[in-house]
């Protein structure tokens, strides 16, 4: 692989006899990983009901090494966001920070998603997740992998880490700042990165990772913890960013965290000044283990958050008669005497539901008011308002489990049927075989209506979009955008 001579020589200085060992990794075959959503399944469950070679990955309890042969993004499970495509050295940063229930927690620099659908996996939609993305484009795309993920507790930002900082002072218990960085680590992953990178682009990026971490530290409440990490191995990013911020703040201190094999301390020799607590930090190395290049550092913020905050809450649909729609959609599509999620959007029991022109969404009670902010999703879309009714969204289908709706229709993963729903083509009822099915539970006075569409090998599957029963056929409503032409016929 070409590597730039400047960078070469740079690292042959900084790891001198590993530097061999070091450039053999960049010829090599990458190691892929994906990482279970414990929204909706669990490792057990997962094994028995795929075929995909996996091998656990160290640090990630519910993370996996896949083989070279298999293809997790072409599996309908994927479209299901049963799970995320995730660089395995990048699942390190949300197992050591260790979200838990309850915690509210704060992905700065959040696209494309991978450490948010992690942490809302941790968090078991108990908490809030705010993901902040300041690029619009790629904002898109974290809202989009959020809805995937079935995120009900979170809302998708688009904003400037300064503005962030001021609406929200030490409001979040755990914070990830996954830098913006010259990507060294990423070499072998990403030619633009390659091609992109130079000791002014480490300069730069050194400089803007200051101001994130500055505007960051001041919203993690006293007694919080803040995950630092880069995909680069260049100390400017890395010993030296910490350092720096740890000098200016004297509140903070890098936590110890359990080093599994594979992973090596930070060098304090690497840092202007060779603070000994630097070695806390973590380094992940190509050639050591089964990832790319990674560091993470564990800031904790001294203190115990004591004070009472007075928050202003966003202003709540307060008109009952625009929930008639909305109950009714209820009633005539959730599972009858359902206590689960279905319980949960109900008008009755809520209130934290806004308008955004006909769009309804629930929010997380923990969100107080963004007035002046961007936001592209304030938590679950539930769908549309529209004349006399009311149409689900794609992120409601994809929150909720078979046992939420009245009727739903499982399809085995590699059957025709289930390509064709991903393809956007209506399916007749009576033309769905027993092996292409694995369960439909459609009551039989039910003539019309929507119908949840689902996907699984085992004894209950995973939701993956909606479909409208009509004389015996299900219309498709599988969202155009996401359609799979090319699905496999």
């Amino acid at each position: 692989m070409e590597l730039p001579q400047v960078f070469r020589k740079k690292m042959k200085n900084l790891l001198g006899e590993e530097y061999e060992a070091f450039l053999e990794s960049y010829d090599r075959e990458r190691e892929q990983g994906l990482r279970l959503n414990l929204l909706k399944t669990d490792r057990e469950r997962f094994r028995e009901e795929t075929e995909f070679s996996l091998k656990p990955i160290p640090w990630a309890e519910e993370g996996y090494y896949y083989g070279a042969k298999d293809r997790p993004g072409r599996h309908p499970y994927h479209e299901a966001g049963v799970y995320y495509i995730q660089e395995p050295s990048a699942m390190a940063v949300v197992s050591l920070l260790d979200p838990k229930p309850g915690d509210r927690v704060l992905d700065l620099c959040a696209a494309p998603g991978g450490k948010t659908s992690h942490i809302a996996s941790r968090l078991q939609g108990k908490g809030f997740l705010l993901s902040n993305e300041i690029h619009p484009a790629r904002a898109r795309i974290l809202s989009q992998n959020a809805e995937r993920m079935g995120i009900a507790n979170g809302a998708v930002f688009n904003e400037d880490s300064a503005r962030l900082s001021a609406a929200f002072p030490e409001y979040f218990d755990k914070i990830v700042v996954d830098a913006p960085c010259s990507g060294e680590g990423m070499f072998r992953k990403d030619e633009g990165a390659r091609a992109e990178w130079s000791p002014d682009k480490v300069r730069l990026c050194a400089q803007r990772q200051a101001e994130i971490l500055e505007n960051a530290s001041a919203m993690l409440k006293p007694g919080g913890t803040m995950a630092y990490s880069t995909c680069t191995f260049s100390p400017e990013e890395d010993e030296q960013a910490v350092e720096a911020f740890l000098k200016a703040h004297p509140e903070f201190k890098i936590k110890k965290v359990k080093k599994y094999p594979g992973m090596s301390d930070g060098v304090p020799g690497w840092a202007l000044e060779g603070r000994e607590e630097l070695s806390c930090a973590v380094r992940i190395w190509p050639h050591r283990t089964g990832g790319e290049g990674h560091f993470i550092a564990i800031l904790e913020k001294e203190g115990r958050d004591e004070r009472e905050r007075k928050r202003r809450f966003p202003v709540y649909v307060k008109d009952k008669r625009l929930f008639k729609d909305w109950e009714d959609f209820l009633r005539e599509n959730l599972s009858a005497g359902n206590t689960g999620q279905g319980e949960l959007l109900s008008s009755v029991r809520r209130r934290e539901f806004m308008l955004f022109g006909d769009q309804l969404y629930l929010l997380p009670p923990e969100l107080p008011s963004f007035d002046g902010l961007r936001v592209l999703r304030p938590g679950l879309h539930l769908g549309t308002l529209k004349k006399n009714r009311f149409e689900p969204s794609h992120a409601l289908a994809l929150w909720m489990r078979e046992e939420d709706a009245a009727g739903f229709c499982r399809l085995f993963p590699e059957s025709p049927a289930m390509g064709a729903y991903l393809r956007g083509e209506a399916l007749s009822l009576s033309a769905i075989s027993e092996k292409e099915a694995g369960a439909v539970r459609i009551p039989p006075e039910r003539k019309k209506g929507w119908i949840l569409m689902s996907t699984g090998n085992g004894k209950s599957g995973y939701s993956i979009g909606w479909a409208k029963l009509s004389g015996g056929i299900l219309k498709n409503h599988y969202p155009k955008g996401l359609r799979i032409q090319g699905y496999e016929e």
